[in-house]
This record gives C-alpha cells, structure tokens and sequence, in this order.
C-alpha cells in the first residue's frame, strides 16, 4: 500500500499523457511537478520527482504533454528488470550526436527549478524517433551555419552582379569612342564662302577705319618687319591723338635702333640699349630719364616706314570709299581674333599711309594664322603677306575698328600689325619731347606772384650747379656741367657731344659775351660723354673764341639762366601742369613767344629747379639747377695785345 502524498491537482497544465505500463493499463495519475525546458512541471504517480510508482515497470521513457518537449532518458544500467525499482540509484544519461544531453533528477538529487527567461524549446525527433530539445546554444548554432551557408552565396550574387553592370558600362564607352572616332573621320569642315566684292556697308567701314582709330585714341600696338635677319620687332603702343608712338625695338636687324623708341610727329629720340635681349617686351608706362638722344635714322632702314604706317592709320575725315563698282577691295573671309569676329576684307593701303610694294608674279608667301585664330585656314587670311597683286589685308570688325593689317613696304617686306584695342593707357613723352601732357590755364595769384618775385630769389640764393641735356639739330646731343653766378651773372660750363666722346666744349658767358674752346676730353674735366667733369678752374689758355651774339640753342639757353628769371610781361605765362624733379613739387610755368618757349620749373618755395627751351629741333633742351656753393668763377685768359709798329713822320730825323 503506498502511503506517501498525493499533491494537490494542477489546475493550470493539462494531465498527463496516458502511457503504456509493463502491465498493459494506462496510467491516470497526475504526473508530479517537474521543471522542464518550457516551464511547465512534469507530475510523476508516486509523488516523488523522477520515481516511479512501487510494483510498476518504468520503461525509461517520460513524454510530455503536447505544449513542451522534454528530452527523453535512455537509462544504461545493466542488468534492470521490468519488476526492479531505481528508486535507489540514480539515473545515468547518454547523450549521442544527434540528442543533446538532458540530466535527469534522481531520488538523490533533489530537482531545482532552472531559468527559463530567455530560452525556447523546439521538440523533433531524432534516428530513433526519439523526442530532441532545442536548446538557445543549439538554436545559435543553427542560425550560424544558416549564416555561414547563405553570406557566401549572397557575396557571389553581388560580385556577378557588378561584374555585369562594369562590362555594360565599358561596353558603353567603347561604342562611344567608336561612334566618335568615326564621326571626326567622316567629318568635313564647311567649305569657305568665296570671295567677293565688298557691300556698301563693308566698304563704308572700311573708309572710317582711320577716323575710328583717331576716336578711339591710343592702343597696344604688335609689329613684324621684314624677314630672316632683317627682321624686326616692335611691342609698344601708338597715341593717334598726339601722334605719339612707344615701343621697344628688337628682333635680329634691329641694329643701332634696338632699345626704347619714342616718336613724336618727325622727331624721332631713342634709348640705345645694344646688350637687350633679341625678343623686345612692353616698355615701362614711365619711361626713363636718362640716356636719351636724338636719332635720325639712316637711309632705308626698315624702322622709319614702319612707323610711318602706324602714325599714318589715323585721320580727322574718312577716306574715300573703296566699294565704288569695279575696284579693287573685295571680302575675303570671316576670321576670330581674341577681339571677337571679324571680316578680313582687301584693299588698297589706305591714303596717309606708306605706299606699298607688289611682289612678282608667282612669288609665295609665308602663311599662317594670327594667335588666337579660331577659323579654317583661307587662302590668304592670316599670311604674312598680302595677295600676289600687292594690296593690303585688314581685319575689321562690326565697328570699324581695326585690330590686324597685314600688307607690304618698299625696301622691308611683309609687315604685319596687331593692335590689341583694349591695352590703351595714357603715354608719358619723355622730357625731350616735352613731357607728360597737362592742362594749360592761366597762373593763379600764388603762382604769378612767385614769378614775379623769381629775379629776386635767384640773386639772394648766388649761384647753382647746372647739368646740361640738349638735344640740338637733327641729331646732335649735348651732355653738360658746371656752375652758374647770378650775382657776378656768369656762366662756366664743359660741354660733351655723345657723337665726338674724345672732345669738350668749354663755355664761359659772362659781360663781355659768349667765349668756347675746345679741349681733349682729359684736360677739360674729364668724365664721360654722357655725364661729362665740371670744367677746370681758373680756365684754361687756349684759343677762346668770343662772340657777342648768342646764335645757337645752348646760348640762348644759358643766357636766359644768367638773365635771372626775366620772363617778360606780367600775364603772357601760363600754368603747363604740375610735375616732379629732384624730389621737389614744381609748377611748370611757360612763358616766350613759339619760336623761342621758355619753360620755368618753379617749386612751391619759388626757386628755380629746371629752366627749358624749345629749340629749333622741335625738341626741349633742359638746365637743371642745383643749389650750391659756387667758386669764384675768374674771367677766361685774354690774348696779349700786340704791340702797335712804329711809324715815322715824313721829314723827321
């Protein structure tokens, strides 16, 4: 009889699964709590966890209900019987590779409740149809091989995937390339329009070119002459309204003209500079205040046409049209120059300028585009030269502004000029030419009055040392120093000649008059012909010529510096324009008729800094005067008078 307790009926699980016992009857008792992997408790017949009922066969095997899986407990001890009890000793499990381990609580182990917070069981079967638990660890597993099996394959998926999409794009740019490559071969530019007569509009605008230019002022101007070795180059640029030309000369037959050239009308000064590089570039705005001279060019050089045809593309009325029925100016083509688009038309070269020379029949010429061409080549557009009939080439645009010609001289060859029209800064002439340009008006009152008191202060100051730079003639050039007394009213200086190095002039202008001499370079002061020695004290004996009359430039000159500011009548000056010399602010003040201007260079505390003159050149002989101690200046050796025959009156003994 079996006394031990019988717990109270679970109310919340269902009974226990009826099983076949060694007798042959099912069991209906309520299987005693026990903790399983889905939180439910097993309930056992004898009321004892894990114990069978007395006088019962166990067969080993537990099932649960239906809602959990518990595993199942094959017991391996030998030698059990249907009619044994295990009662008393416990419960040895094997686990195999296909059912993980389940430990089954004995008689000797008393059950402990295990977590099931954040585990979930799964029941299968096995080989054997015998019921398997899933544990966490064993679903992790699971979805790591599931892992393991499927990363792999997706990766491929995605590489072939991308190789795809790699070979459609490089299958796209080969065809491309191909439709591209075939197209530029089967292409063909437009042919060019022929030429033809110019439209009345064409040649209108080809008639207002110089006056255009003139309007317009100045501008950047880019010249090659000539061929081989006697080419030259010219960079600068070209004052229409002043007729003033800039530039740097260069190239290989630039000869003695290489250096800065500046050209006002007909009078022509350089700044020789025979060390420069071959290539010429844009002078300075400011141009320097030293080493220029007067120049005349020699006969049939290539500069002096040159610059003829670059003054000569300006004019105050428009020349007469060259689109008359049966002339000669044509259309040639359309051309893009960094300007923007042009026509290039042909045509005679336009009055005022130089005329031009033909070249023979069937003579070449050189051929190219203009930098910045955006055209087809037209045969003839762009060359270096014009059409065999001699005529000149423009490149005009909508405007009639011109911005290429292209044509050729007597005695040069093919000139090309590039004018660049937005590079038009204001030209500074250099002082020989006069110069910057200023704004002439009347002196005011501080103006005039220090003027009037400028003989004054001249005396009271009592001398200066002078520098002298006249260029005289058509091509002299006069270096000079010395000393100048306003109150003795002498004169003392050693003249150079840049063409005779070797020599000076010594002038003395005092009361008696003007007196020269010349002497070797050594015994005169000494230094060089462009900044020649002060002259020797006392003077030396020599041959003086003396003369009342002040007939040359560098007289006059000098006699106005003695004469001590005596600048005419009261309102005959006038303000030129304020300037710079010597770190001083001066008032340039011109007074004198034209044929003889005197500019007087006056600063604010009314001494006088530079006296100019015009001369006969149509240049600016400048003496600039500097304050200083001034030597007694002694009076030049006089020849001894001889002495007078004596003569015998008729009848004296």
């Amino acid at each position: 009889m079996d006394t031990s307790a019988t717990p109270p009926p679970d109310t919340t699980s269902p009974t226990a699964t009826p099983r076949a016992d060694g007798t042959g009857r099912r069991s209906t008792s309520a299987a005693t709590p026990r903790p399983d992997g889905t939180g439910r408790q097993s309930t056992s017949a004898a009321g004892k966890p894990g114990t069978p009922p007395a006088g019962r066969l166990d067969t080993g095997r537990h099932r649960t209900g239906s809602a959990g899986a518990t595993a199942a407990l094959r017991s391996t001890a030998s030698g059990s019987t249907a009619s044994g009890s295990t009662a008393s000793r416990p419960v040895t499990v094997q686990p195999t590779a296909a059912q993980p381990t389940t430990v089954q609580p004995t008689a000797a182990q008393p059950t402990a409740a295990r977590p099931t917070a954040g585990r979930r069981s799964a029941t299968g079967h096995g080989p054997d149809q015998t019921p398997t638990t899933t544990r966490p660890d064993d679903t992790a597993d699971s979805a790591a091989d599931t892992t393991d099996t499927a990363g792999p394959g997706l990766a491929s998926r995605r590489q072939r995937r991308r190789r795809t999409v790699l070979m459609l794009l490089g299958l796209t740019a080969v065809t491309s390339a191909t439709a591209l490559v075939l197209g530029l071969l089967s292409w063909a530019p437009d042919p060019p329009e022929p030429a033809r007569p110019l439209t009345l509009a064409e040649g209108e605008r080809l008639a207002a070119l110089r006056v255009t230019n003139l309007r317009d002022l100045r501008a950047g101007v880019r010249v090659t002459a000539g061929v081989a070795a006697a080419r030259i180059e010219l960079v600068g640029w070209v004052d229409w309204s002043r007729s003033l030309l800039y530039v740097d000369v260069g190239g290989p037959g630039a000869g003695a003209e290489r250096g800065l050239v500046q050209r006002a009308g007909s009078v022509l000064v350089i700044r020789p500079d025979p060390a420069a590089v071959p290539t010429p570039a844009a002078p300075p705005l400011v141009p320097p205040t030293d080493r220029w001279r007067l120049h005349r060019l020699t006969p049939g050089a290539s500069l002096a046409p040159v610059l003829d045809l670059l003054l000569g593309l300006a004019a105050d009325r428009p020349d007469a049209a060259p689109a008359a029925p049966g002339g000669a100016a044509r259309w040639i083509a359309r051309d893009t120059l960094a300007g923007g688009p042009v026509d290039v038309l042909q045509a005679p070269l336009l009055a005022g300028t130089p005329p031009t020379s033909s070249t023979t029949a069937g003579s070449t010429t050189a051929g190219g585009t203009t930098a910045g061409s955006t055209t087809a080549q037209v045969p003839g557009a762009g060359s270096t030269g014009t059409d065999q009939d001699g005529q000149t080439r423009y490149w005009l645009d909508q405007d009639a502004r011109l911005h290429k010609l292209v044509t050729r001289l007597p005695g040069v060859g093919p000139v090309t000029v590039t004018l660049h029209r937005a590079d038009r800064p204001t030209l500074r002439p250099v002082d020989a030419l006069g110069g910057r340009p200023g704004l002439p008006r009347t002196l005011s009152d501080a103006e005039q009055r220090r003027l009037d008191r400028l003989p004054t202060r001249l005396r009271a100051q009592g001398g200066a040392a002078v520098t002298l730079t006249a260029p005289t003639g058509t091509d002299t050039n006069l270096r000079g120093a010395g000393w100048l007394s306003w109150t003795t009213r002498t004169a003392y200086l050693a003249v150079a000649d840049l063409g005779v190095p070797d020599r000076r002039t010594l002038l003395r202008r005092d009361a008696a008059g003007l007196a020269r001499t010349d002497l070797a370079a050594a015994a005169a002061g000494g230094g060089t012909a462009e900044a020649p020695g002060r002259p020797p004290l006392p003077p030396p004996a020599g041959a003086w010529r003396v003369s009342r009359a002040v007939g040359d430039d560098v007289g006059l000159l000098v006699d106005a510096a003695v004469a001590a500011g005596s600048v005419g009548p009261r309102g005959a000056a006038v303000r030129v324009r304020e300037d710079v010399t010597a770190g001083r602010t001066v008032d340039v003040v011109e007074v004198g008729p034209a044929a003889a201007r005197l500019r007087y260079w006056i600063d604010r505390d009314g001494s006088l800094r530079r006296l100019e003159l015009h001369t006969s050149g149509n240049v600016w002989a400048q003496l600039d005067l500097h304050p200083a101690a001034v030597p007694r200046l002694a009076p030049v050796p006089r020849p001894a008078a001889k002495p007078r025959p004596s003569t015998t009156r008729p009848g004296a003994r």
